[in-house]
């Protein structure tokens, strides 16, 4: 038997321990928290999406950083496989829009404590309120912990499953990259991802809270597309958020952090600008001698249209008679390329998750081992790996906690 220690009861390390523990290991987490899975209790919003339940090509489609690092990890503890491992745990599920999978009570708690019933029965014990400052090498092989206290723990293996840097709140601090980095591992830069967007145009504020369902999305650098997609979308006081916006931070994320880049909304993705100019002239026709202000409210959430008529430069009083054909398709033009500038992300206490982190060029793939340190493991999101939302970043974690928690 070996002594195992982990360092976070997060996601990825509450899973590595089941699997280290049912494989008849002595195993320890340390977790500074007075709790484990701070951060997977408020996944979701609450509700905890574990997995995506896509064919295995979307799921590695889905990875937005070192797809390939993957590979072994994903075919060794599938998506199917960890919705099984849930189910099994006493956690039914259930499969919502875009394949994602949460638990059929929407709670996370459920989540939480199925993987708790398995932590007990494998015999892992959890030592909460209990910080690791160092970890001990002797030889080029990890010996041990060390704890804030200057208490020393030895193990056989040490499994580095701090997170990231986003919701710092939850405990996820960076730790885990200061210990890689003084263990000699390469540390690829580390950013907020899955994020919301700053945008400078003034009229947001005044959207703040609207919520936009069935709009398409692109953005650009210069003339250059960099990313276009069909979703939902939410206005905030800074800018832009929700699932499309947050999915886009994937992709142009790191230029973004940059340099400005241009956003543009598409109101009405489902009609061609000759389709949508006929809808505006037939209501038009309906509202003749009626003040424009009047006449366009049908056209969008009543939030929406005081700003889209400013922006228009239409006279809000002018009547829909006096309006030009020119003035008319420019307002067609507006409602399908509404323009925004993006100055930049907003912080890693926004972000759902952490891009960048320990190299996976010195870890190995199979086992998440240290190429550098034997019996040292990193786990899930201290990797230099990320995805979109959907339940992919979890994944990551339940596959590399999975090929860690079986190889120490």
């Amino acid at each position: 038997m070996s002594k195992i220690l982990i360092v976070g009861g997060g996601a990825a390390g509450m899973m590595a321990s089941v699997f280290a523990g049912r494989n008849g290991h002595e195993v320890h987490i340390f977790e500074k928290n007075e709790k484990t899975g701070k951060k997977l209790y408020i996944t979701g919003k609450g509700r905890c999406n574990l997995t995506n339940a896509c064919e295995m090509d979307a799921l590695f489609a889905s990875v937005c950083s070192n797809e390939k690092f993957l590979y072994s990890a994903f075919y060794g503890f599938t998506n199917q496989d960890a919705m099984s491992f849930f189910e099994e745990a006493g956690v039914p599920l259930k499969v919502e829009r875009g394949n994602r999978v949460f638990p059929s009570s929407d709670r996370s708690a459920d989540v939480l404590d199925g993987l708790r019933r398995q932590m007990k029965q494998a015999g892992v014990r959890v030592h909460m309120h209990t910080e690791v400052t160092d970890i001990l090498t002797e030889n080029g092989h990890a010996t041990g912990i060390c704890l804030a206290d200057g208490t020393q723990i030895l193990g056989d293996a040490v499994v580095i499953a701090t997170g990231g840097r986003s919701y710092a709140s939850t405990g996820s601090t960076g730790d885990g990259y200061r210990f890689a980095e003084s263990l000699g591992h390469r540390i690829t830069p580390c950013q907020p991802s899955l994020v919301p967007f700053n945008i400078r145009e003034a009229f947001v504020k005044e959207l703040q809270g609207l919520p936009l369902k069935n709009v398409e999305i692109h953005i650009r650098n210069g003339k250059k597309e960099l990313y276009r997609e069909f979703g939902e979308m939410l206005f905030t006081h800074f800018g832009v958020s929700g699932p499309l916006i947050l999915t886009a931070s994937s992709y142009v994320g790191k230029l973004a952090a940059k340099q400005e880049l241009i956003l543009t909304l598409d109101l009405k993705p489902a009609l061609t600008m000759e389709q949508l100019d006929q809808r505006i002239l037939r209501d038009f026709e309906e509202h003749k001698n009626k003040a424009f202000k009047n006449a366009v409210s049908g056209l969008f959430p009543s939030k929406l249209s005081p700003v889209m008529i400013a922006l228009s430069g239409i006279s809000p009083d002018k009547r829909i008679h006096e309006i030009s054909r020119e003035e008319r398709q420019h307002f067609a033009y507006l409602i399908k390329n509404l323009e925004m500038t993006i100055t930049g992300l907003r912080g890693f206490e926004e972000a759902i998750i952490t891009r960048g982190g320990v190299s996976v060029k010195e870890i190995n793939p199979s086992t998440m081992e240290s190429k550098l340190i034997s019996g040292l493991y990193f786990i899930g999101e201290v990797l230099d790996v990320d995805a979109v939302t959907g339940g992919f970043n979890l994944q990551i974690a339940w596959s590399t906690a999975y090929a860690a928690g079986n190889a120490v």
